[in-house]
């Protein structure tokens, strides 16, 4: 068992029992956090699917309304005219053979990364230093498209891409502490609109099992499920 600190034994405490309405879980999350910095929020998800058949993946993205209240570098893979695009979009980095040649050199420095289509051949070559960094560009969450100015700026606004883990558990980040209740409520209201859209026709019986609430240090805090539908639908 690992053994934790005293501000987070202390933060435990304030964990009840019994499950809370969603409302309550995200205000004694923020409430617990104890640290200096301006932690993450975090939701934890379980979903009544098995990711190792096809039909039951859940993987999609949206931009959250109210953002993530953090800084990200996006990088685009491009050729031509889609470069302009992508520089007055506000992308951190561009290009195509050479972009692949500086990743190949050990250039990371962005945390979101689109192509082109007629770029994904060159890409596929650094595809074992993107993907186990989830860097890799894919078009199921619109990172391979020709939309670049639109997407740059839905990931520099705070698009979230998720996916489920092979243990079925869907984690996304909400924002920030500082956010405050109403804005981290928002943008969950809004991630949980999409993971129920994104709900596969091969999942049967409940869908959304469990579901926490935490910040990056903080306890988790458990949602009362049968609660769920009526904050999603409010």
């Amino acid at each position: 068992m690992p053994k934790h600190g005293k501000k987070y034994t202390e933060a435990a405490k304030a964990v009840p029992e019994e499950k809370s309405s969603v409302e309550d879980a995200v205000a004694k999350s923020l409430a617990s956090s104890y640290v200096q910095f301006d932690e993450n929020v975090d939701v934890a998800l379980k979903l009544g699917v098995d990711p190792k058949y096809s039909d039951q993946m859940v993987r999609g993205a949206i931009t959250l309304p109210h953002g993530l209240g953090k800084t990200v570098r996006v990088a685009v893979f491009c050729k031509g005219e889609k470069q302009n695009e992508a520089r007055e979009a506000g992308a951190d980095v561009y290009g195509a053979e050479d972009l692949v040649a500086k990743v190949k050199e050990g250039f990371l420095e962005f945390d979101a990364a689109l192509a082109t289509p007629d770029c994904m051949a060159l890409v596929g070559q650094v595809g074992r230093i993107l993907g186990p960094r989830g860097l890799m560009p894919n078009a199921k969450t619109g990172t391979v498209t020709q939309e670049i100015a639109k997407t740059v700026k839905e990931l520099k606004a705070g698009r979230v891409e998720y996916k489920v883990d092979k243990a079925g558990i869907l984690h996304a980040p909400l924002g920030k502490v500082s956010f405050g209740n109403e804005k981290i409520l928002g943008n969950l209201r809004a991630l949980l609109k999409a993971v129920n859209q994104s709900k596969p026709s091969g999942a049967k019986g409940t869908y959304m099992v469990t579901m926490s609430i935490s910040t990056t240090m903080g306890p988790g805090f458990k949602v009362d499920m049968n609660q769920l539908k009526k904050f999603i639908d409010a």
